[in-house]
């Protein structure tokens, strides 16, 4: 039984979505160019036998498009700053990246606040080795985007004080070790402490969230074999604890068990699943955005093999060094016995 399809009765058939793509030489000349796995995964999530990756660049700006509704991404970056936020403008990143770094990105929004600060959010589908160093790369370029904007506009009325606070939020899908290995834990705030206790305003905040170490604390809670309780039962069952977690199960999760789940505990997010099968309705659209996502995911796939086989080279060679040193110090020690032995 297709559990999703009681709660989405607009949730298509496959043989329907078959026959349409068929009968359109556009869409199968896209559809034959897929290999089977892609097929089967592209029509398991139009008729809801599989959940939509909603992390993915395509689905996450059309989930959260804030001119279609705002509250969605207001609601989630208050959860994840903890304190409420409001949007007031989207903005192009525009900021020195290097292109193929940006290419191993899920997705990257730029939104300035009511308050004037700068959230960047990222979604990355595999963590980088040094997550640290490049969001702090990525975080003062926000930073001096907006000291050059409030300087030109104050002019010679300009203070540092005048320059409000940026937010680099990262949301890794696989996360890196240095996250990963933090058990227990899925979202890591920055702060700053000085060894002398002296407290001092510093503008640049950094908020990471594992998505995989939230759902394996997710995994430990339910079994997807046992889910499927009465809805007057519901209520006495502890699944969530805020709603932080609800959004990010909601972004995390593709079992059509866990969706129904959610639905069932919060049925705010049936308006959100609405929105995705509304959209499959609308087969030629979704193909392309899908065939974006497959792109991108090529793309991340063979930058991060690079990534990997640097960092297996830097190894090696480090290795070597380390050879090379200690047969030089040998060399050193026999050359000093062997002029001992020619004294004696």
């Amino acid at each position: 039984m297709n559990n999703l399809k009681k709660h989405f009765p607009m949730i298509r058939d496959r043989e329907n979505i078959i026959k349409e793509i068929m009968d359109n030489p556009k869409l199968s000349s896209i559809y034959i160019e897929w290999s089977e796995e892609q097929q089967k995964q592209f029509l398991d999530f139009c008729t809801g036998e599989h959940g939509l990756k909603i992390c993915y660049d395509p689905y996450f700006k059309e989930i959260f498009n804030v001119e279609y509704d705002k509250s969605r991404l207001d609601d989630l970056l208050s959860c994840i700053i903890g304190e409420k936020v409001e949007i007031i403008q989207v903005l192009p990143n525009e900021g020195a990246r290097v292109a193929s770094e940006s290419n191993l990105l899920i997705t990257d929004i730029l939104v300035r606040l009511e308050n004037g600060s700068l959230v960047n959010v990222e979604i990355q589908k595999i963590g980088y080795s040094f997550p640290g160093e490049r969001a702090s790369c990525y975080s003062a370029d926000l930073l001096l985007r907006e000291y050059k904007r409030i300087r030109d506009r104050r002019n010679k009325h300009f203070k540092y004080s005048d320059i409000m606070p940026v937010y680099t939020i990262v949301i890794f899908e696989k996360s890196p070790k240095e996250l990963r290995n933090a058990h227990g834990h899925y979202i890591h705030k920055s702060k700053t402490i000085f060894d002398t206790g002296i407290k001092v305003n510093l503008l640049q905040k950094f908020i990471f969230i594992s998505l995989d170490n939230f759902k394996d604390i997710l995994q430990n809670k339910i079994k997807i074999n046992e889910i499927y309780l009465p809805d007057n039962e519901l209520s006495s069952y502890k699944l969530l604890n805020n709603r932080l977690e609800e959004w990010l199960m909601f972004l995390s999760v593709d079992e059509p068990e866990l969706i129904e789940l959610l639905i069932l505990h919060r049925p705010y997010f049936k308006n959100l699943y609405a929105d995705i099968y509304e959209m499959c309705l609308n087969t030629e659209r979704l193909m392309y955005m899908y065939s974006k996502v497959l792109a991108e995911y090529d793309q991340n796939t063979i930058v991060y093999m690079m990534d990997e086989m640097k960092a297996e080279i830097d190894s090696q060679k480090a290795e070597i060094d380390s050879q090379k040193a200690e047969i030089d110090s040998q060399k050193a020690e026999i050359e000093r016995l062997t002029r001992l032995l020619n004294e004696k």
